[in-house]
């Protein structure tokens, strides 16, 4: 029986920059080794190895796709080459693998399997966003994305308010880009004016913004983050 191979966790950059810029060497320098991957999509897969100097014709590299539509009962199939001793690279659309990623579900069934599993250094825009924000960094919690429904949403943004002055905990949480604009409106009229809101936007990018106000004065000036990646963190005011 063969000795599994190794399960290595790769981060992607987490926009169109360089990414030797933001990519740790022990990164790049395990890609060369690999020829099989695991990844969320094969386009975007393809085009990091390619920014990321691969050396191998891409043809020649095996990809198997694990993104939301992956059910349980495909898992075992995307662990084949791994038990058949080959290692393999599970590869993040952005930023890290199995945090806030499908990847997860495999990582454990690998755990289970007596697959080694390796994680490498790259970045997450979640705690990225929270070392810049000046916020708690010890208590925190990441909730990916608030509910659709207005009311639901108003409710959830409620009770993680309460939690930062309750808990004195940092409440992160992620939208899609192009309603990014709507919940910071509904985060600018539902908190409290001394509540802090970090918007943490383009991370790593040219562009990037990261600030932390009370909601008071975001009502003053509120930014133009639409279409933009951003992460927002809500913690408890002075007052």
């Amino acid at each position: 029986m063969s000795v599994p191979g190794t399960l290595y966790l790769i981060p992607v950059a987490l926009g169109g920059n360089d990414v030797t810029s933001v990519l740790s060497p022990a990164l790049l320098a395990k890609l060369p080794g690999l020829r099989h991957f695991v990844a969320e999509n094969l386009k975007s897969a393809r085009q990091f190895l390619k920014a990321a100097g691969y050396p191998h014709p891409l043809p020649s590299a095996e990809f198997q796709i694990l993104n939301e539509h992956t059910t349980p009962a495909e898992l075992p199939r995307l662990l084949a080459p791994l038990l058949a001793g080959r290692d393999c690279g599970l590869v993040s659309e952005a930023g890290c693998p199995a945090v806030a990623d499908p990847g997860a579900a495999l990582v454990r069934l690998a755990h289970e399997r007596g697959i080694r599993v390796v994680p490498l250094v790259g970045p997450s825009a979640i705690l990225l966003a929270l070392m810049a924000s000046g916020m708690n960094g010890q208590r925190f919690t990441f909730h990916g994305y608030l509910p659709i429904s207005a009311e639901e949403k108003n409710i959830k943004i409620q009770e993680l308010e309460r939690i930062t002055r309750q808990a004195d905990a940092t409440q992160i949480f992620i939208e899609t880009p192009y309603r990014n604009q709507a919940l910071l409106q509904t985060l600018l009229e539902v908190c409290r004016p001394a509540t802090l809101l970090c918007l943490a936007t383009d991370i790593t990018l040219a562009s990037e913004t990261i600030r932390t106000l009370p909601v008071a004065q975001w009502k003053k000036t509120p930014p133009e983050i639409n279409r933009r990646p951003t992460v927002f963190l809500l913690y408890r005011g002075t007052n």
